[in-house]
């Protein structure tokens, strides 16, 4: 008996001018013990279909037709009174961004103990005792102190990897979810997804896992779902479906998947459906500035040290402090993309932002073209500096104020550094969004109005807007289904080779990585334990950390030598 049985559903959202369907009459069904794999572009209704077994739609949001039912009792009819007794205690979710699921006013403690006490009816001492168990399950480390600490105390994967263990508080019979593994690097991703497949196995918990990685889908799920634009296309065994897709739509989105194996030029994109995007690269190209390469790096940094607080007190010797950033060093040259991995927590971020200005070291030089920009003293060499850098941040939609227009976004680099007003900073934002394919009429719109995608392209036309030498890349496609992924760093790689951009490009995704940079920074505990060429670094990897991140890889085994791809 199936624990999950999904049929013909179809979720509509009323808008003033039409009525949206989000899914149209999808199918799914989910076995005890089974990994279901969902897959499909951002708006394809893979997220929809999760919040409606969970009923947590979104207003107006509503299913008018079709049926979910858990074990053999139809749920899609339920009361909120009665799906709130089902929720979390039989069907429990976990959510991608993990600061929504947290609450930033209690202690991981209290948040955990609390859904312990309320959906099993043990005692104080009990939920303790398996609260410390949950962390050391998902490998938080040092579970007994970070049991009492705050969700901002946390890196972005120790965070999801606590929402991970709140869904398992209830111990459910399902678990749905949405994009897991997002924000977590290799090394954290294989052990959270060998903890959903020993749920699976040891407890016969059903899991809906939905994702944009085919690697996930093809190490990870038993049978897999393809939707696209509310349908489902293709569904079947995952072997099946990714050794020999049937539907145009499922060979295209394997075909856009970065090869961990080789490096290509660019990366196919999904044509499928006419969602084939322009970029104007050439335009770009016309009025971007010639500059002399300097002689020697661009960016130098010298024994950068990056401390924060771990514990506050009155007095020096109560203060404790940890040491993000530790001793590091390295010098990208004129036109070249340096990529820095490691796992979460390890200071990749941490070293960006303090490049960028956005963090003061506490130690140790940075150099920019030759001059100083670490010590805030010479006011001339910072602010040309903050010209010719700019940044493109991992979540697009926290990056821009929502309450601004698309071109007041664009425009707020332009004129804070004078570099052009009125009527022909308008211009200028216009021709820029024409150039990222978003068009002028983008401008009058607001970041809500546009999908994940086209928010990064947004944020990369404000990053082009001052013209910058030097472009840092904060985990850019994270968030991004890999048809959008393809689009976004085939304009990366447009601008660095056209325009000779210089680039730091921080990634958690390794085969990205292979794909993109030239030369690579591997990172551990806040220092650099390796840095080699990139063709090198993933053909014979010096370091056995080195070598275990390598190891840990999602990779499409199950694609077929037969499955037709695109000549590269």
């Amino acid at each position: 008996m199936a624990l999950l049985n999904i049929r013909d559903l179809t979720v509509e959202f009323p808008t003033r001018r039409k009525v949206f369907k989000a899914v149209n009459a999808a199918c799914l069904t989910v076995e005890p013990g089974e990994i279901h794999g969902l897959v499909g572009e951002s708006g394809a209704g893979k997220s929809t279909i999760g919040a409606a077994v969970m009923g947590l739609l979104e207003r107006p949001g509503h299913i008018t037709g079709g049926t979910i039912a858990y074990r053999e009792d139809e749920i899609s009819g339920l009361d909120d009174e009665a799906m709130r007794k089902l929720r979390g205690r039989k069907i429990s979710m976990i959510f991608q961004d993990p600061l929504t699921s947290l609450n930033p006013l209690f202690t991981i403690r209290q948040q955990l103990t609390e859904t312990i006490i309320a959906n099993l009816k043990v005692g104080k001492v009990d939920a303790d005792a398996r609260a410390l168990a949950l962390l050391q399950r998902v490998d938080i480390p040092d579970p007994e102190t970070r049991l009492d600490q705050y969700p901002h105390q946390f890196s972005g994967g120790m965070r999801q990897r606590v929402v991970i263990a709140l869904a398992l508080c209830s111990e459910p019979e399902v678990i749905i979810a949405d994009e897991p593994t997002t924000a977590l690097d290799v090394a954290v991703q294989a052990q959270i997804l060998e903890l959903i497949r020993d749920l699976a196995v040891e407890r016969q918990v059903g899991v809906i896992l939905i994702t944009h990685d085919m690697g996930v889908i093809a190490d990870t799920t038993d049978r897999v779902t393809v939707m696209y634009d509310g349908s489902v296309v293709e569904s079947g065994p995952t072997a099946q479906v990714l050794g020999q897709p049937e539907h145009d739509y499922t060979k295209s989105l394997i075909a856009a998947v970065p090869r961990p194996n080789r490096k290509v030029h660019r990366f196919p994109q999904v044509s499928y459906g006419g969602r084939m995007t322009s970029f104007a690269i050439e335009e770009i190209a016309k009025g971007w500035p010639v500059r002399e390469a300097p002689e020697g790096a661009l960016v130098s940094v010298a024994g950068v040290t990056k401390r924060f607080a771990e514990k506050g007190g009155l007095l020096p010797w109560q203060r404790r402090h940890f040491k993000a950033v530790d001793d590091v060093s390295f010098d990208i040259v004129p036109g070249e993309v340096f990529g820095v991995v490691g796992e979460s927590g390890s200071g990749k971020s941490t070293i960006a932002r303090v490049i960028s200005g956005l963090y003061r070291a506490d130690g140790g030089n940075i150099y920019f073209d030759g001059r100083l920009v670490s010590e805030p003293s010479d006011k001339e060499a910072i602010r040309a500096f903050r010209q010719d850098i700019q940044m493109i941040f991992q979540d697009p939609y926290s990056s821009l104020n929502p309450r601004m227009r698309v071109d007041d976004i664009v425009a707020e680099p332009i004129k804070h550094h004078g570099l052009l007003s009125g009527h022909a900073a308008k211009l200028r934002v216009g021709e820029l969004l024409e150039q990222v394919g978003l068009g002028a009429d983008a401008a009058a719109k607001y970041p809500h109005e546009f999908s994940g995608g086209q928010r990064q392209r947004i944020s990369i036309a404000r990053a082009l807007a001052t013209q910058p030498k030097f472009l840092i890349c904060d985990e850019p496609t994270s968030a991004l289904d890999v048809s959008i992924q393809a689009q976004i760093l085939n304009i990366l790689k447009d601008l660095q080779e056209h325009l000779g951009l210089t680039m730091l490009f921080i990634s958690h995704d390794l085969p990205v990585v292979r794909q993109m940079c030239d030369r690579v920074a591997v990172m551990k505990q806040g220092r650099i334990v390796e840095l080699q060429e990139t063709e090198a670094l993933f053909s014979d990897a010096k370091e056995n950390y080195t070598r275990e991140l390598l190891s840990l890889m999602p990779r499409m085994s199950d694609v077929s030598d037969e499955v037709q791809l695109p000549d590269y």
